[in-house]
């Protein structure tokens, strides 16, 4: 007897159908033998999952058929990864076998699950990319392990039951045969986002630093990216790690995008929507496919992973050289394409770039109280591991001395603002842009192509004036002129300014401390 049902498989961030099709038959012959092929490209996982699903049938009191038994899964020429088919499969066998239902097919519901020996559905990874093909297939029900409903019930349109075992699978595939199917599961995902922003880090807990701060306010604002340059200990990473708790809330659609790539990677667990902004900060030694992605089929990597949110990378110049250039694409295109023979799929990667480093190999360049071991062309060749085409990308340089004694004790100084205060600012920022770009496909100042640096960041000729003196002073880039124009902006906005002053001008020369010519 042949059976349908309907499962899915994850391609980057999307899905596609997957026709599960079971076909029982005796053996003919005594040189046939009892066996279960599974055709359609699968790979190892899915070839494996015969002897899971053997099991799984016996030990939940179900028969498995000591029959001939193919199983494709189609289309034949898309290759099949995973464990997620085992509880379509299933089904598939006790309904070829007769013992799920009297029409030849489940195409009324996709199914999606990993089993264990005793029957239990595990979690999947991609959980929310399925519910959208669910619904953009017009698939009426969506049956996926426990841990894995909230995140697709955040999708409307579709109805969404989780399933514990195969035996409660086996049931409510019954149930919705009936006349009176059971209540779906239902998320709001409005009052989801509502519970956002209760960070454990605040910036009021960070002493001093007040240039630092400021420039991080910039950077948030504006969607730049930034480059921390101290000695060790100065409070590089713990003001870097405090950076999401003043960027803008996430919006639905950003928030739903973000999910749908920690799904992929299996990092949504029971939470169902991720609502805060990243925050990735992987280690020097990881490698370019680590940082970009890559597999036979593609995963994402750090820097989609960071989507929506911040890439920190301490100890920048230890990066190997290779993996740095490969961030030269996505800062400019907000995305990342991997090639495969097979395949080529395109992450997003709509991150904000925050690097950290110390200013020469031993960290105390220029430092009033500790005295500098390093030459001139160790310092040089410190610095040189990062590329110039790489710096010009970063939008803001900013030192960040060692903090003083008394301003750790807060006696110079009076407690500076909260997170939330900072993170007002921003907002006031970020809506004068959404209304300036309103007819453009950008939504900061970060994102604005030459054209519209002309239209939005004209000067007057006091600035222009000062710019062309730094120009040829620092020996700055056409990029770099252009990434002075677009902080200028920012500094503009948060100020509440529609023009480009000279203070605004100025203040964004600042941040260029480490373009090339500066060390020689």
């Amino acid at each position: 007897m042949l059976f349908r049902t309907l499962s899915a498989a994850v391609y980057g961030i999307d899905a596609d159908l997957v026709d599960i099709e079971v076909d029982i038959t005796a053996a003919r012959g005594e040189n046939e033998q009892a066996s279960v092929t599974i055709v359609g490209l699968p790979d190892a996982a899915v070839r494996e999952s015969r002897e899971r699903i053997r099991a799984a049938l016996q030990n939940c009191g179900f028969f498995f058929p000591f029959q001939k038994t193919i199983i494709n899964l189609a289309p034949a020429d898309v290759r099949k990864e995973g464990a997620s088919f085992d509880l379509p499969i299933a089904l598939g066998i006790l309904g070829a076998g007769g013992d799920l239902a009297e029409e030849a097919n489940l195409l009324h519901m996709l199914c999606v699950g990993e089993l264990s020996l005793d029957g239990r559905v595990r979690a999947i990874k991609g959980a929310l990319p399925i519910a959208i093909l669910a619904r953009e297939g017009k698939v009426t029900n969506l049956l996926l392990p426990e841990e894995n409903a909230k995140e697709a019930a955040v999708v409307a349109g579709i109805n969404v039951y989780p399933v514990a075992d195969l035996k409660s699978a086996t049931k409510l595939v019954a149930a919705l045969r009936s006349s009176d199917p059971p209540e779906p599961l239902k998320v709001d995902p409005a009052e989801i986002l509502s519970h956002t922003g209760n960070y454990s880090v605040d910036f009021h807990e960070v002493r001093g630093q007040i240039s630092a701060k400021r420039a991080l306010e910039i950077a948030s604002a504006g969607g730049h990216n930034i480059l921390l340059i101290g000695p060790p200990g100065s409070g590089k990473t713990m003001l870097a790690k405090r950076l999401p708790t003043i960027m803008p809330p996430l919006e639905f659609e950003a928030a739903l995008e973000l999910t749908k790539i920690h799904s992929v990677a299996g990092l949504t667990g029971r939470a169902g929507l991720v609502t805060e902004r990243p925050f990735r900060s992987p280690h020097h030694t990881i490698s370019d496919a680590g940082l970009i992605g890559g597999g036979a089929v593609p995963r994402p990597g750090e820097v989609s992973l960071a989507h929506q949110g911040v890439l920190f990378l301490d100890e920048l110049p230890e990066f190997d050289r290779s993996v740095l250039e490969v961030l030269r694409q996505p800062l400019e295109d907000q995305k990342v394409t991997i090639s495969r023979a097979a395949m080529s799929l395109t992450f997003p990667a709509a991150f904000m770039l925050a690097a950290a480093m110390n200013p020469c190999p031993c960290g105390f360049w220029n430092d009033p109280t500790r005295e500098c071991r390093c030459s001139p062309i160790q310092i040089q060749r410190y610095v040189g591991r990062i590329s110039g085409p790489l710096l010009d990308r970063i939008d803001i340089h900013i030192d960040v001395p060692a903090v003083k004694f008394r301003e750790l004790r807060g006696d110079t100084h009076p407690e500076t603002d909260s997170s939330t205060t900072i993170r007002n600012r921003v907002i006031g920022a970020r809506e004068r842009q959404l209304k300036r770009f309103a007819s453009e496909k950008i939504f900061s100042n970060a994102a604005m192509t030459p054209r519209m640096i002309r239209r939005y960041c004209r000067i007057d000729t006091a600035s222009e004036q000062m710019l062309e003196r730094a120009m040829t002073r620092v020996g700055l880039s056409a990029r770099a002129y252009d990434r002075i124009l677009k902080v200028s902006r920012t500094i503009a906005d948060l100020e509440g300014s529609e023009k480009i002053q000279s203070p605004h001008v100025s203040e964004a020369v600042g941040y260029r401390s480490l373009d090339r010519t500066y060390w020689t």
